[in-house]
């Protein structure tokens, strides 16, 4: 767990980061060198590609993604099966249905709840870091034992595996595909919480902070108005890499049985998922929706990375 507050802390601590040498600001000179990385470029690209099938998948799938048509063509229990061909550039599944428009709509949903679970992550997390920041860095005594409290609660969720956390919550709660943006969502509210405190309490020392306080500034519009609008920056650069996890995390719980519990509906874990008993005789139904995953959670990974290493001159000596 000490590595992951580590990394989490040190983006936090990025926002109290000025540039003096040019005059420029911190986040225009990461945008510069965000616009010259070849690993950012990348990802934005992937990003994009995902995001506009995400959108116009059902529209321009060439066949009903839940239809059987060619369930006489395959045969399981002798192991045919139909590999591509020009009718199906991907090959059918195990029931006869078109693999690429399966993988064409089940990029929508898996795009839904990478989306809402990270959101969801966003604003839990970001209602318990900022009391947390502001409690601390304002709030006297009674702020630090609140920030106590809240911070040891946090801390024990960012011990336990992610994972392991989302499983538990998807099984407790039963199997349902908002179930699984709940579970994905609960297991990003720690990271958002300690990083949006940790940014806070680098803000809450700067010099326009002070300068306020000394002029006789009401805490709450010092909080609001200043400290937490200016603490953001590292929370939406997460955000980018928590997508990336939430695919995957999303992905894997519907592996394992605990997403959407309308098998017909296509969506990448899910498909995963009943080819697998079939990888020996037709691996391309298993290797379509894991090369989509991967490809997908990489692209946000390298946008994520890019933008934190954009941000910490450290990390680009």
């Amino acid at each position: 767990m000490s590595t992951k507050t580590d990394k989490i802390d040190r983006l936090a601590a990025l926002t109290a980061q000025r540039e003096t040498t040019t005059g420029g600001s911190l986040w225009v000179e990461a945008f510069r060198r965000l616009r010259s990385s070849k690993m950012a470029l990348i990802g934005v690209a992937i990003m994009a590609l995902f995001v506009v099938i995400a959108l116009i998948g059902p529209w321009i799938a060439p066949h009903n993604p839940t239809s059987q048509l060619w369930r006489d063509e395959v045969f399981t229990n002798r192991g045919e099966f139909v590999g591509p061909r020009g009718e199906n550039w991907l090959g059918l599944d195990h029931l006869g249905r078109d693999q690429l428009s399966r993988m064409l709509v089940g990029a929508r949903q898996t795009l839904l709840v990478g989306v809402i679970s990270t959101v969801l992550g966003f604003v839990v997390g970001a209602l318990i870091g900022g009391v947390s920041g502001a409690a601390l860095a304002f709030g006297g005594r009674a702020g630090q034992r609140l920030d106590t409290v809240l911070m040891r609660f946090i801390d024990m969720m960012l011990a336990m595996p992610s994972l392991l956390l989302a499983v538990s919550i998807a099984a407790v709660m039963g199997q349902s595909l908002t179930t699984v943006m709940i579970a994905v969502g609960v297991v990003q509210v720690p990271i958002f919480a300690r990083l949006l405190r940790g940014s806070m309490l680098s803000q809450a020392n700067a010099d326009y902070v002070l300068a306020a306080r000394a002029l006789g500034v009401r805490r709450r519009r010092v909080v609001m108005g200043h400290v937490l609008p200016n603490s953001l920056g590292p929370v939406i650069v997460q955000s980018t890499l928590a997508l990336a996890t939430a695919i995957i995390e999303a992905a894997a719980l519907s592996y394992l049985g605990l997403g959407n519990p309308d098998a017909a509906q296509p969506e990448w874990g899910v498909m995963l998922a009943q080819a697998e008993r079939f990888f020996d005789e037709a691996p391309f139904m298993a290797i379509c929706p894991a090369l989509g995953i991967i490809v997908t959670a990489l692209g946000f990974t390298l946008l994520g990375e890019s933008m934190r290493e954009a941000l910490d001159p450290k990390l680009r000596s």
